[in-house]
C-alpha cells in the first residue's frame, strides 16, 4: 500500500503533523481470502452468519467465511489440531482473520470450506420425513463416527453435532458432513436437548471442551431426531429438559414411547448412558452390531418414595437433588447445614453411604466459617454437589461451568458483572481444588491446582501486564485485543499488531492519546508469554507525558524489530506527535532543533528504532545535562563575582563619604579660627 506523503515538521509547532488515512483495497483474511458480503449462505454457518469466500492465494473456490460473535472467540487449538487433516466429511477450518464486515464494522471470520449441500434439517422446520434404519447407520451413524474417531485421536471434540449443522451432498445416498464447530466457543450454539444433562445446565460460553462422549451423545440424539422425523421435548425449555432427563434418564426422556427398530433403539439407548463412560466409543460405533452388543446395563438410580422440596422443586433422587442445591445454593446450603438433606438421603431415599459424605462436608464447613459465612456456605454446596453427583460442573453461587471454560465464560458478551465477579471469586478461593478433590476419580485434582494456581498468579500480577484483562487474553488465544483503539482494526496475533496500529494511526481522534493502553499492555503480555512483561509493567507506572511516550516507543521499536516488521511511517507520526514534549526537554536550543529536524527526516521512513534513537538518547541527554550543569555552574559563579564586586563598590564610597565629612569638618573649623583672628587683630 502506497504511503502518503508526510509535510516537513515545523520546529515552532512542536511535532509533526498528521498522516491522512490512504485509500487502499479490502484487507483480506491471513492476507489471501477474499469475503464477498453481497452473497451470504444461509445455514451454512451451523448458527452464525457466513458467506462466500475464495481464495485469492491458490484462486481456490468454494470457500466461506463464519463470522464470530464478539465476546465468543474462535477456537484456537482447532486450527493447529485439524491444519493437515483431509477429510471430506468434515468442515475443518483453514484460517481465521479480522476485516470489515458486512456492517461495515470491524468482525471476526473464520475461513473454511463450504457445505456440499442443504442442512440436513432446515431452519425453522418442526418435522421431516424419516429416515431409514440403512440410511441411519450407513449415511449418518458409520461416517460421523469415522469423523469422531479421528477427532478423538487429534485431542479434539466437535461439540456441534446436531441435524441443523449437518449438510447433504448433491449425490444421493453419500454419507453426511459434519458442520463447522470452530467459529465460537465448544458447545455453544447446541440447545438442551441435545446435551447431556451436566453440560446443558452450564451457560453456553461455560461448557468446555468436553470429552468426545459428549459428541456421541449428540450424535444419538440425532439419530433419534431423523428416526422420528421430529425433534424431541420440542416446546420445553432448557429447565424443563435438564430435569426430565435427570428424573427419567436421558433415552426414556427423549424416546418415550416413541416406536424404533430395536437395532437403532438399543444403539441410541447406549449413546444417550448418563455416564459418559457408558457410551460406545466413535471406533467402536464404525460397527453397529458390536456396539450394539457391548451396551453397558448401568443400574438405574436410586429413586426415593417421598420428593423433597428443594425451594419449590421436588427431587426424588440424588442427582435432581444436586441440580436443585445447584440451582438454589442458598436454599441448598441451609437444608444441608440443618442436616435436612442427609436425613433424607439416608431415612428416604436409603443410601447411607452419600449420606456418610454429605454429613463429612457438613463437618468440613463447620472449621471454615460460622452460621452465616456466605463463602463458607458456596463452598459447602460446591463439596455437596460433586459428592451427589460426579457429572455435575463446577457450582458456585448460582454459576455453572467447567474449569477449562473458565477463558470464554469471562469475556462472553453480553458481559455479566455478577458472573465476572463470582469467577475472579473461584479463582481467588482456589474453588476449582475444592471442585475436584471431591471428585477426584472424575479428573486430575492435581493438574487443576496447578492451572488454576497459574490463573490466580496472573489475576493477582500488578501493573498494566497482569490482572484480570491478561487473563482474558491468555485464555482466549483467537481474542482479539479490547482496546478501543483498534476497535476498528482487530489483531488476534502478535504478526497483526504493528499493522493494525499503523491502518488507525490516520485517525486524528486518536492522535492525543498514546498508542498503548491498559488493554493493549495486558494482551500483548499475553500473546508474548512474558517476555516483555518488565517494560509492560513500566508502562502502567507514573511518568511525565513524555517519558511515557518514550516507553512505549521504546517497547513498540523492540517488536518491529523482533516481528521483522515493515516500516510503519503513520505509526511513527503518530509516536513522533505523542512523544513531542520530550524535545522540550532539550536545553541546548541548537540541539533541541537539530532533533527536531532529525525526527521530521525520520518519521517517513517508518523505523521505531531509529526514532526512539533521536528522542530517547541517553547519551545525547547526558551530555545536554552536563553542559546545562556546566553552564549554570559558570552562571553562578559570575554571579557570586559581580556580587563581590558590587558589595566592594558600597564600602569605597561609605568611606569617601565620611572622610570628606571629615575635610568638610576641619577647613570649616580653620575658617572658623581664621575668622575669629582677624576679628581679634583688628
Amino acid at each position: 500500500m502506497p504511503t502518503p506523503p508526510i509535510k516537513p515538521i515545523q520546529p515552532r509547532q512542536g511535532g509533526p503533523t498528521t498522516i491522512a488515512p490512504a485509500s487502499a483495497p479490502a484487507p483480506l483474511i491471513a492476507g489471501r481470502y477474499d469475503v464477498d458480503f453481497a452473497r451470504p449462505r444461509p445455514d451454512a454457518g451451523g448458527g452464525l452468519p457466513a458467506f462466500v469466500a475464495s481464495d485469492q492465494g491458490e484462486g481456490r473456490a468454494g470457500l466461506m467465511a463464519v463470522q464470530v460473535r464478539p465476546g465468543a472467540p474462535a477456537r484456537a487449538a482447532a486450527f493447529a489440531a485439524l491444519a493437515r487433516l483431509d477429510d471430506s466429511r468434515l468442515i475443518a477450518p483453514l484460517a481465521s482473520g479480522g476485516v470489515p464486515g458486512p456492517d461495515g464494522r470491524a468482525a471476526w471470520f473464520v475461513i473454511c470450506r463450504a457445505p456440499p449441500g442443504p442442512a440436513l434439517w432446515p431452519t425453522g422446520a418442526e418435522a421431516i420425513r424419516p429416515w431409514s434404519e440403512a440410511d441411519l447407520i450407513g449415511r449418518l451413524l458409520r461416517p460421523v463416527a469415522a469423523v469422531l474417531a479421528s477427532l478423538e485421536a487429534r485431542g479434539m471434540t466437535h461439540r456441534a453435532l446436531r441435524p441443523g449443522n449437518l449438510f447433504l451432498d448433491a449425490l444421493p445416498g453419500t454419507p453426511v458432513v459434519l458442520g463447522c464447530a470452530w467459529a465460537g466457543p465448544p458447545a455453544a450454539l447446541q440447545p438442551a436437548v441435545f446435551e447431556p444433562p451436566y453440560m446443558a445446565m452450564c451457560g453456553p460460553a461455560a461448557r468446555g471442551e468436553g470429552v468426545i462422549a459428549d459428541d456421541v451423545y449428540a450424535l444419538g440424539v440425532t439419530m433419534l431426531a431423523l428416526a422420528l422425523g421430529r425433534l424431541p421435548l420440542a416446546g420445553l425449555d432448557d429447565e424443563a429438559i435438564i430435569r426430565r432427563k435427570l428424573e427419567l434418564g436421558c433415552f426414556q426422556a427423549l424416546a418415550g414411547e416413541a416406536r424404533l427398530s430395536p437395532m437403532i433403539a438399543d444403539l441410541v439407548g447406549g449413546m444417550l448412558a448418563q455416564d459418559p463412560e457408558h457410551r460406545p466409543t466413535p471406533a467402536l460405533l464404525a460397527d453397529p452390531a458390536a456396539a450394539r452388543a457391548r451396551r453397558v446395563a448401568a443400574r438405574p438410580p436410586r429413586r426415593a418414595p417421598r420428593a423433597l422440596d428443594v425451594a419449590g422443586l421436588a427431587v426424588f433422587d440424588a442427582r435432581s437433588l444436586a441440580y436443585a442445591i445447584a440451582r438454589q445454593p442458598e436454599q441448598g446450603a441451609k437444608l444441608v447445614r440443618m442436616g435436612v438433606a442427609d436425613h433424607w438421603l439416608r431415612r428416604v431415599l436409603g443410601d447411607t453411604t452419600l449420606a456418610g459424605k454429605i454429613e463429612e462436608a457438613q463437618r468440613i464447613r463447620a472449621t471454615e466459617g460460622g452460621a452465616e459465612d456466605g463463602p463458607a456456605d458456596a463452598r459447602l454446596v460446591v463439596r455437596v454437589v460433586a459428592l451427589l453427583d460426579p457429572l455435575a460442573p463446577l457450582c458456585w453461587r448460582g454459576l455453572a461451568l467447567w474449569p477449562d471454560a473458565i477463558g470464554t465464560a469471562l469475556v462472553a458478551e453480553p458481559a455479566e458483572p455478577a458472573t465476572r465477579a463470582r469467577i475472579e471469586e473461584v479463582l481467588a478461593q482456589d474453588v476449582v481444588w475444592t471442585w475436584a478433590a471431591a471428585r477426584s476419580e472424575h479428573c486430575n485434582p492435581m493438574a487443576l491446582r496447578q492451572e488454576s494456581k497459574q490463573q490466580r498468579a496472573v489475576l493477582r500480577q500488578r501493573g498494566w501486564a497482569g490482572g484480570m484483562p491478561r487473563l482474558e487474553h491468555m485464555l482466549n488465544p483467537l481474542l482479539p485485543c479490547r482496546s478501543p483503539l483498534l476497535a476498528e482494526r482487530p489483531a488476534a496475533r502478535v504478526d497483526e499488531f504493528l499493522p493494525a496500529l499503523e491502518a488507525v494511526s490516520g485517525r486524528a481522534e486518536l492522535r492525543g492519546a498514546p498508542p498503548i493502553d491498559r488493554e493493549v499492555a495486558a494482551w500483548l503480555g499475553a500473546r508474548l508469554d512474558g517476555r516483555l512483561d518488565r517494560d509492560l509493567t513500566e508502562l502502567g507506572e507514573a511518568g511525565t507525558p513524555a517519558e511515557t511516550a518514550l516507553r512505549q516507543l521504546g517497547l513498540l521499536a523492540q517488536l518491529q524489530t523482533r516481528l521483522k516488521a515493515p516500516p510503519l511511517p503513520g505509526l511513527a507520526s503518530w509516536l513522533a506527535q505523542v512523544a513531542a514534549p520530550a524535545l522540550e526537554g532539550w536545553h541546548n536550543r541548537a540541539a533541541q532543533e537539530s532533533r527536531r529536524q532529525a525526527v521530521a527526516e525520520a518519521v517517513p521512513s517508518g523505523n521505531l528504532r531509529q526514532l526512539h534513537a533521536i528522542l530517547g538518547d541517553p547519551a545525547g541527554r547526558e551530555a545536554d545535562e552536563k553542559g546545562f550543569a556546566a553552564a549554570e555552574a559558570t552562571v553562578r559563579h559570575l554571579d557570586e563575582q559581580l556580587a563581590r564586586l558590587a558589595g566592594g563598590t558600597g564600602a569605597r564610597m561609605e568611606t569617601a563619604l565620611r572622610l570628606g565629612q571629615e575635610v568638610a569638618a576641619v577647613l570649616g573649623l580653620a575658617a572658623l579660627v581664621a575668622a575669629i583672628l582677624a576679628a581679634a587683630l583688628a
